[in-house]
């Protein structure tokens, strides 16, 4: 068609009831508006409903004693709910930052085995995988805590104590730990002169590699420089830190750290479940590595495990970050399957105070914003690493 035969441009703009554009803002707004009068509606069929079952919908109730006891906390009773709350907070922290760590180093060994030369290894690996990922997470919590844990010796007297350094009973799990002694505060600034001086050393021998070519060693020169600080800032305050080794006494043991039955039972159960699926993220992503990257490491000689640990898991690290993060969020949020045990968790605690009177659309409210800080905190410590695994493109 030549350009005679085209249908002259006019230049003026369509109607808005055919602009793209405008359609697109109308439909936008309609919604927006739609979402606000649907919320509105939940919103006042709420306030209706609490207010005719004679339900409070303030927040006047945190400061209030939430008159329960939560077990290992002193005068627990008399706090208010907010200060329980952070109880809770700080338990389920505890289990599931443990066990993201516990999960992905099982995870990767177990990853790393399925792929394995010896039989025996990869098949072991192979039933491990098989018989805990087709398992519900809340059996396992369950089959430890009341066929394991539970079945532990009652008394004292004869609970085992293996090398001496650890005291196994079911009313709880004594392990040695690090007495703090004078100085001990100053220590801390202690470890963060050697986290500055392990910063700047790898920075430097990043330098030096650009510069030179010659290997920089990051790894072991950052590890001697972070002893070293230490080593010479703990003989220079004194030794301002001790291990306290469990001794048994007649309601217990003194010393050392005590593990609450129903939390070890439940870090056990979340690691082994979710290690399973992290061994299967790590497979895929090593396989996912192309064969010649293999290939090169064999014809410059390296050995087996420096090839996995040089070459083949940094690749494959890139690939199975995005899946991870999945995983960490999947441990978090089962934690609140501690419920079914008694470990006071953050949902357990929230569950007890709306039996003790406290309104449950307030307290689950504010139960939902923490596993959102939770999924969001981890989500953002997942997408910065990720970043920096990401190679450099156009």
């Amino acid at each position: 068609m030549s350009e005679a035969t085209l249908p002259a441009r006019t230049g003026s703009r369509p109607p808005p009831w055919r602009d793209v554009r405008v359609l697109r803002v109308v439909a936008q707004a309609v919604v927006i508006a739609a979402t606000i009068v649907v919320l509105w509606y939940l919103w006042g069929n709420l306030t209706t409903n609490l207010t005719r079952q004679g339900i409070r919908t303030d927040w006047g109730f945190i400061d209030q004693p939430i008159r329960f006891a939560i077990p290992d906390v002193a005068n627990s009773a008399s706090l208010p709910f907010w200060r329980a709350m952070l109880v809770g907070i700080k338990n389920t922290a505890v289990v599931a930052f443990v066990g993201i760590a516990l999960a992905t180093l099982l995870g990767i060994l177990v990853g790393v085995l399925r792929l394995s030369q010896n039989w025996l290894a990869r098949r072991a690996a192979s039933i491990y995988v098989e018989a805990l990922r087709n398992t519900p997470v809340l059996v396992i919590i369950l089959i430890l805590f009341l066929a394991v844990v539970l079945r532990l010796p009652g008394d004292i007297a004869t609970a085992p104590e293996w090398g001496g350094i650890t005291v196994i009973s079911n009313r709880g799990i004594w392990l040695p730990w690090l007495e703090g002694r004078d100085g001990a505060g100053s220590y801390w600034m202690v470890v963060a002169a050697a986290i500055v001086a392990t910063v700047a050393i790898a920075w430097w021998r990043t330098r030096r590699f650009a510069a030179t070519g010659i290997p920089h060693h990051r790894f072991r020169w950052g590890t001697a420089a972070f002893v070293a600080v230490l080593v010479v800032g703990y003989a220079a305050l004194g030794a301002p830190f001790g291990l306290s080794l469990p001794a048994k006494t007649l309601f217990g043991a003194s010393g050392g750290i005590k593990l609450n039955t129903a939390y070890t039972a439940l870090l056990i159960a979340l690691t082994i479940y979710t290690a399973s699926h992290i061994a299967e993220i790590v497979r895929g992503s090593i396989l996912a590595v192309p064969k010649g990257q293999t290939e090169a490491a064999r014809a410059v000689g390296l050995t087996e495990f420096q090839r996995m640990r040089l070459v083949i898991l940094p690749q494959a690290l890139r690939i199975m970050m995005p899946p991870l993060a999945n995983q960490y969020l999947n441990l978090t949020k089962n934690s609140s399957l501690a419920v079914a045990i008694g470990y006071y968790e953050v949902t357990r605690i929230s569950f007890i105070a709306t039996s003790q009177g406290f309104p449950a659309p307030q307290v689950f409210a504010f139960l939902m914003a923490v596993y959102l800080a939770f999924s969001l905190s981890i989500s953002a410590v997942s997408n910065l690493i990720n970043r920096r695994l990401m190679l450099p493109t156009r």
